[in-house]
């Protein structure tokens, strides 16, 4: 079955395994989730599953927002996000998700909004080569040929200077280190995507499923 949770990345540590090898972990806060609402074929044209994660204060919170989380008996919920599943029947609204849905050895798919790092150019943000750096070259970082002279203008998709980051990024096929459900926290192997202190959805591995 397709499950997922949401939570906030804390930060990198290391563990070690039952055979005492070391091995690098993302530590992920995983407070457990409410269950807002449930989206059927009938009444919404998909399935899916709102989860309501990290608490916010009341004073700062609309009226229908308000009315939305009042109708599941919840507090408001900083982040609210959808979940696609296939098979909801155990899923109800006001039901907590905790990150025990999880187990050692799971492989998962992590999202997440990437570190922005302004503007760049094009040997930073798309890997460009430089110019010869001797003295008497005068381009070493530039653009370089902008194409074709033939359509007097520079085409469409031209890989330019410009913002870099702060994007929506997956990494898939990481393994659940450990799931320990009393404390809250998710170990996961390998690096996410995201700052400290970032929302990240986990998901079980879309390709390992299949």
């Amino acid at each position: 079955m397709a499950k997922g949770i949401l939570g906030k990345k804390v930060g990198m540590t290391q563990v070690f395994d039952v055979d005492g090898r070391l091995i690098p972990v993302t530590v992920i806060e995983v407070t457990p989730n409410v269950v807002l609402q449930k989206k059927t074929v009938e009444t919404d044209g998909y399935e899916a599953v709102q989860l309501g994660f990290n608490e916010k204060r009341a004073n700062i919170v609309n009226k229908p927002q308000t009315g939305h989380f009042a109708k599941v008996g919840t507090t408001p919920k900083r982040y609210v996000r959808e979940i696609r599943l296939q098979d909801m029947n155990e899923y109800e609204p006001g039901q907590e998700v905790k990150c025990d849905i999880f187990a050692a050895g799971d492989y998962v798919d992590v999202t997440g909004t990437s570190k922005g790092k302004g503007f760049q150019g094009v040997i930073k943000r798309h890997n460009f080569g430089t110019g010869p750096m001797a003295h008497g070259s005068k381009y070493h970082r530039g653009v370089g040929s902008m194409g074709t002279i033939d359509p007097n203008r520079i085409r469409k998709g031209k890989q330019m200077p410009g913002r870099m980051g702060h994007e929506t990024i997956t990494i898939q096929n990481l393994t659940v280190v450990r799931a320990d459900a009393e404390n809250n926290i998710l170990l996961v192997k390998g690096n996410v995507p995201g700052a400290n202190k970032s929302l990240v959805i986990i998901k079980n591995a879309f390709k390992k499923q299949k």
